[in-house]
């Protein structure tokens, strides 16, 4: 049994009933003036107490705030990093997959991860199929939305340099869409000066059109770099600076 919590009980008890007491009439008609002069300071030295009380339990209370608010900041960042590290991871096994359709497939859902990672709505891969028995007319790789803006990926492992002969399908399927969606192409291998010329004539008729490659894309993740910006800053160097490719986090 634990009498010192008993008596402080006990003592708060017999305080609580003395702050309580209002009726001075039962006193002696002398000691009433003293009786309502004592209860009145002993109100007030509790009052004073709670009020202590009050602000260490709400400093308490503000302090455990921040704590959890920081653990869970910090868990946030802890499952980003595994994830941020598992896409690496990905990235590189590539390097090891001779099988080429199973590496882009790979390189599809890593990019895929990549940007859910960042926030960026991701529709993966789909195929349009035509009217009346057509079969497939269109194989779209992704589609990424990005400040209101739809972005057609394209996405392409080779071991040649892209080039026009790749890059004209891609254009051809943004404008068919009346240039409501713009164009992101992303490559393992660099792309050729007349792929790049191709591309820069089409933002001049107002299709904006985005080349990157993935050496950018592993320097981006291992830097630790925002995929947004790396994407922003392409998007304004193309429309901008008629410049399809300019080359970011290398």
């Amino acid at each position: 049994m634990n009498l010192g919590n008993e008596r402080s009980e006990s003592v708060r008890e017999i305080l609580k009933r003395v702050t309580e007491f209002d009726e001075f009439s039962v006193c002696w008609e002398n000691d009433r003036t003293a009786a309502r002069s004592l209860v009145s300071q002993i109100r007030d030295l509790v009052n004073v107490k709670d009020s202590f009380t009050r602000m260490r339990m709400e400093k308490d209370q503000e302090k455990q705030r921040r704590l959890q608010q920081q653990e869970t900041t910090a868990k946030a960042q802890r499952e980003r990093k595994a994830s941020r590290d598992k896409i690496k991871y990905e990235l590189f096994s590539l390097f090891g997959e001779v099988d080429a359709h199973k590496r882009g497939k790979m390189l599809e859902r890593a990019l895929n991860e990549l940007f859910a990672l960042y926030d960026i709505l991701v529709r993966e891969a789909f195929a349009i199929k035509g009217k009346c028995g057509e079969g497939v007319i269109e194989q779209i790789d992704g589609l990424i939305e990005l400040d209101g803006q739809l972005y057609l990926v394209e996405m392409k492992w080779w071991n040649s340099p892209i080039g026009v002969s790749e890059i004209a399908p891609h254009l051809v399927r943004v404008f068919n869409r009346g240039r409501q969606a713009r164009a992101l192409f992303v490559s393992y291998t660099e792309f050729t000066d007349a792929a790049i010329s191709q591309c820069r004539d089409a933002l001049s008729q107002g299709a904006v059109v985005v080349l990157g490659t993935l050496q950018e894309v592993v320097s981006l993740i291992e830097a630790e770099g925002d995929l947004k910006v790396w994407l922003k800053t392409k998007v304004n160097a193309a429309i901008v600076d008629k410049q399809p490719y300019m080359a970011v986090w290398r």
